[in-house]
């Protein structure tokens, strides 16, 4: 069955606030019972106590004269209090109408100390303190009592309070608890309400923070703090999507514009070829838009098949290098590797490191303006292989840098210098870093060029800074 939270609180707190009425009805209970039992049993003492008086000032006048003193002393008393004494050899010296004819026998007194016991003497029930006392060499056993009908009374009374009151309280716990529970989730329904109008054409609206500074409010913070995410990548993907139909539709274009034109009349081989040498540069750009896309996908689905294993990637280094000054020669660019002689062996995957060190050295080329230089350098430092890739290119506004790394993010500058990409090769490059524990970072200055750095630990060597030629010297910085 299904509950509402505010039901379920309801009752938690109608259980919680029953049990402790309960426990406050028993502890007052319990708490008369002992007042009433250490009153009746002070109030017997304390009669007791008075006929021992007597019996010390008058026993030696003999026992006509006790028993006259011990008379005059039962007409004084009030509220019921009655006694009876009984001489050393068994003599009834008084007793009270209600000894006369006790329900129960009762027990003769210790010579010890009081004692106390409750009967009923004369259908009455009675409180009653008991002692042998020796004075001059004779014995008196007193029986000194004291009503309880009285206070059995009041307890019943309170025990009827209690049977009365009770349901009602608990009904009012119950009712106020209930009206507490809506007051207190009164702002969760506007949070739901609010919630359910936001949709993916509305993601711009925010929920109202409540005034409270509680978990509410927090909550509240929170989610609209989600929704400013949200936001954030769907207007990333919407703006992907636009950029990533409009690079495929451009080699689309020419492939099919070339394809139809080549088919339209014969051409000679030559015309061929051309048309053919278009449609391939067209498509090798779609793929690998294709393949950054696949590689993204199977980063999100925890599907990345890097094979790991120990490498030295000192000839990745050298390999990459070599390749790209040819490109770098093509664009007007100098590439200057300046790579550290000794091995630096670390764990990945040898195949990922090279498209890593690709992507960096081919933004660098992008957004390096002829004539112009790169630098590709590495080095060990602090246990990790560093991996240096800077150029004199038009570098990174402030405001962007923190995004470059983002997924489906391009800087202003690229869009409005028409530079081909899609936005996704730093975000590669940064999930390929993060697949082997490292980190990558960036310093630029817009209009003086960029420097981005990476950080890959090794395997079982340079973990404190060595010292040998420049290998773990401090790092450069543009």
């Amino acid at each position: 069955m299904y509950l509402t939270i505010r039901t379920r609180l309801t009752l938690w707190y109608s259980g919680v606030l029953a049990a402790s009425f309960l426990g406050f009805f028993w502890i007052c209970d319990r708490g008369f019972q002992r007042s009433i039992e250490t009153t009746v049993n002070d109030a017997s003492r304390n009669n007791l106590e008075a006929v021992r008086r007597i019996i010390d000032k008058y026993s030696p006048e003999g026992p006509a004269r006790l028993a006259r003193e011990l008379r005059e002393l039962a007409d004084l008393w009030a509220n019921g209090a009655i006694f009876e004494v009984i001489g050393s050899d068994g003599t009834m010296l008084f007793a009270s109408e209600p000894f006369s004819s006790p329900q129960f026998p009762i027990p003769q007194p210790s010579r010890e100390k009081i004692g106390f016991l409750t009967t009923n003497l004369a259908n009455l029930q009675y409180r009653i303190a008991q002692q042998t006392i020796s004075l001059r060499g004779e014995n008196f056993e007193i029986n000194a009592a004291v009503p309880t009908e009285p206070f059995d009374q009041a307890l019943d009374n309170f025990r009827v309070i209690e049977k009365q009151f009770l349901p009602l309280l608990v009904l009012l716990a119950c009712l106020l608890g209930y009206w507490l529970a809506g007051r207190a989730m009164a702002p969760v329904g506007r949070i739901i309400r609010s919630a359910a109008e936001i949709g993916v054409y509305s993601l711009s609206r925010r929920l109202e923070i409540p005034r409270a500074h509680d978990e509410l409010r927090r909550l509240t913070e929170t989610l609209n703090e989600m929704l400013d995410r949200v936001e954030r990548s769907v207007n990333r993907i919407t703006q992907f999507t636009a950029d990533a139909s409009h690079d495929l539709r451009t080699p689309l274009s020419v492939i099919r514009s070339d394809a139809e034109i080549a088919l339209r009349k014969p051409r000679t081989a030559a015309e061929y070829r051309e048309s053919l040498a278009r449609i391939l540069h067209a498509s090798e750009g779609a793929t690998g838009l294709i393949e950054s896309l696949l590689t993204l996908a199977r980063a999100d689905g925890r599907n990345s098949n890097l094979k790991m294993r120990v490498v030295d990637v000192t000839p990745i280094l050298q390999k990459v290098a070599a390749q790209m000054s040819l490109l770098a020669a093509s664009q007007g660019l100098s590439l200057a590797p300046i790579l550290s002689d000794h091995p630096m062996r670390l764990h990945g995957d040898p195949d990922a490191i090279e498209k890593l060190l690709l992507i960096l050295l081919d933004n660098a080329v992008k957004y390096t303006p002829s004539p112009g230089f790169i630098w590709l350098r590495s080095l060990r430092a602090n246990g990790d292989a560093v991996f240096e890739v800077q150029d004199t290119g038009i570098g990174i506004a402030g405001q962007d840098q923190q995004h470059i790394f983002d997924r489906f993010y391009r800087a202003d500058q690229a869009r409005t210098g028409k530079i081909p990409g899609s936005g996704l090769g730093l975000a590669i490059a940064s999930w390929i870093v993060t697949s082997h524990q490292g980190n990558i970072e960036v310093q630029s200055v817009a209009g003086e060029g960029s420097l981005f750095r990476v950080r890959i630990p090794l395997v079982g060597e340079c973990h404190a800074l060595e010292d040998f030629s420049d290998s773990c010297a401090p790092l450069n910085s543009i």
